[in-house]
């Protein structure tokens, strides 16, 4: 069993940046794949990024790919997802998953564990 925590959320202006973090305990987070995901009400969760148990592979998605960096610390016990350039279209509640798989799915049903979310606002 593992507990998510997810923090960094916020109201931010358009083209602006932050960084979003979930903490682990339980279990140490090198022994699961992480991925982030994100979702507005009234629609399906979407896959943000994902990183391996290795940290070697992380995949994002392509509404954010080339604006965003997800890392591990596993010193730390913790994920974190950069993301710059912020959109409105960014404004949601941002899920942290973590999921026994080796590499990492943009499928929310291979991750077992989940955070109960941080808001991120974005305003024009």
């Amino acid at each position: 069993q593992v507990q998510l925590v997810e923090s960094g959320g916020g109201l931010v202006q358009a083209g602006g940046s932050l960084r979003l973090s979930c903490t682990a305990s339980g279990r140490a987070v090198d022994g699961f794949t992480l991925g982030w995901f994100r979702q507005v009400s009234g629609k399906e969760r979407e896959f943000v990024a994902g990183i391996s148990r290795s940290g070697f592979t992380i995949i994002y998605a392509d509404s954010v790919l080339g604006r965003s960096t997800l890392s591990r610390d596993a010193a730390k016990n913790t994920v974190s997802l950069q993301m710059e350039s912020l959109e409105l279209e960014d404004t949601a509640v941002y899920y942290c998953a973590a999921g026994e798989r080796v590499v990492p799915s943009s499928n929310d049903n291979e991750y077992d564990y989940w955070g109960q979310g941080t808001q991120v606002t974005v305003s024009s």
